[in-house]
């Protein structure tokens, strides 16, 4: 059995990224997995690492509990819209409160590669923008995906197994958010 953890890094409830988190979550609902969507947007969290990694910050306990839930996934699933080229804030201020040293990866005096400290999980990201997906791979190389992938999941050994990039989202027809809302149920129902 699987365990699935979705995670939605929109700060707006209202947001389109809402709605395919909960497709994602329905879709993976009918399985017979285990499955937990959580909206970063209800977490009570500090997303500034105040100190950098100079001086440790507690962690909330919003934080503790999330970082349960990754130890325990099987699954990771983030949707996020891109911003500027990359996730919004709050995903950001996320990824470095909770995947701290320690936790996610941890250095040591034999190498100078960190260890990663999440290996044997695999997720899958799907990213909304208001530029043709086309356009961010050929123009802007994708950078913001390659940050998630390369630079943070995979960096603590988070194997990706896709990212889905929906879009332009700004002036699409309901026919297209209905069809990408039914794509991403389809992934949760086939645990992808």
């Amino acid at each position: 059995m699987k365990n699935i953890l979705i995670i939605n890094g929109h700060p707006n409830p209202h947001s389109f990224c809402y709605a395919l988190a909960n497709a994602y979550y329905k879709g993976a609902s009918e399985t017979s997995t285990q499955v937990k969507l959580v909206h970063l947007t209800h977490l009570q969290f500090d997303p500034v690492l105040q100190f950098g990694y100079e001086k440790k910050m507690e962690l909330e306990p919003d934080l503790i509990e999330i970082q349960k839930d990754i130890e325990a996934a099987d699954h990771l699933v983030f949707i996020y819209p891109n911003w500027w080229g990359t996730m919004p804030a709050l995903l950001k201020g996320f990824f470095d409160r909770v995947f701290t040293p320690g936790f996610a990866f941890k250095y040591s005096d034999k190498s100078k590669f960190p260890e990663k400290l999440l290996k044997g999980r695999s997720a899958r990201v799907v990213v909304t923008m208001d530029t043709p997906p086309w356009f961010n791979s050929l123009f802007f190389r994708s950078l913001g995906h390659r940050v998630t992938r390369n630079r943070i999941l995979e960096f603590c050994g988070i194997k990706v197994k896709g990212i889905m990039s929906l879009g332009p989202v700004k002036g699409s027809t309901l026919e297209s958010r209905q069809k990408w809302l039914a794509q991403v149920e389809l992934l949760g129902r086939n645990l992808k």
